[in-house]
């Protein structure tokens, strides 16, 4: 049993490895949309890790499999080529599937109100908090009274 446990304790870094390769991210990007020009793909990979997949919701549409990302991918390496900034196709693919699709929101409009509500929400609690330690009476301590001195005297003697 102990052989076992000897066995599995030498092989566990290896397990550990394999395990964080199996969790790595796998990137959906397939080699018919790679643009031939580095410094557009590059710019395209930067856009799509900012773009949420519309099905998938948690992954970027560099890293979703879904139909629709892959559609994304293409729009966006069609839009580069185009010669549109990063910006531009940002607005176009926001334009067609709305502030959703951004993992990053802008801070503008009613995403403001999210945006803001964080840290109000911080310093209203840091207000209350204070205000509360500020309205708090201190405690008096209390003295022993003669005959409760001379009680603890004679039962410490004890």
């Amino acid at each position: 049993m102990r052989r076992v446990f000897r066995t599995a304790y030498r092989h566990a870094p290896y397990l550990l490895v394999g395990w964080l390769a199996l969790a790595a991210p796998v990137l959906a990007v397939q080699p018919d949309e790679i643009l031939p020009d580095p410094v557009l793909e590059a710019r395209a990979r930067e856009i799509s890790r900012d773009i949420r997949c519309p099905v998938c919701q948690g992954e970027s549409i560099d890293d979703s499999s879904a139909p629709i990302s892959r559609d994304l991918r293409i729009i966006i390496r069609e839009r580069l080529v185009a010669g549109d900034t990063d910006a531009e196709v940002i607005d176009y693919v926001v334009a067609r599937y709305g502030e959703f699709v951004l993992f990053n929101p802008r801070v503008e409009g009613s995403n403001l109100i999210l945006w803001l509500a964080g840290p109000a929400l911080l310093l209203s609690g840091i207000g209350i908090a204070i205000a509360t330690q500020r309205r708090r009476k201190p405690i008096a301590e209390e003295t022993l009274s003669q005959t409760e001195a001379a009680r603890l005297k004679e039962i410490l003697k004890n």
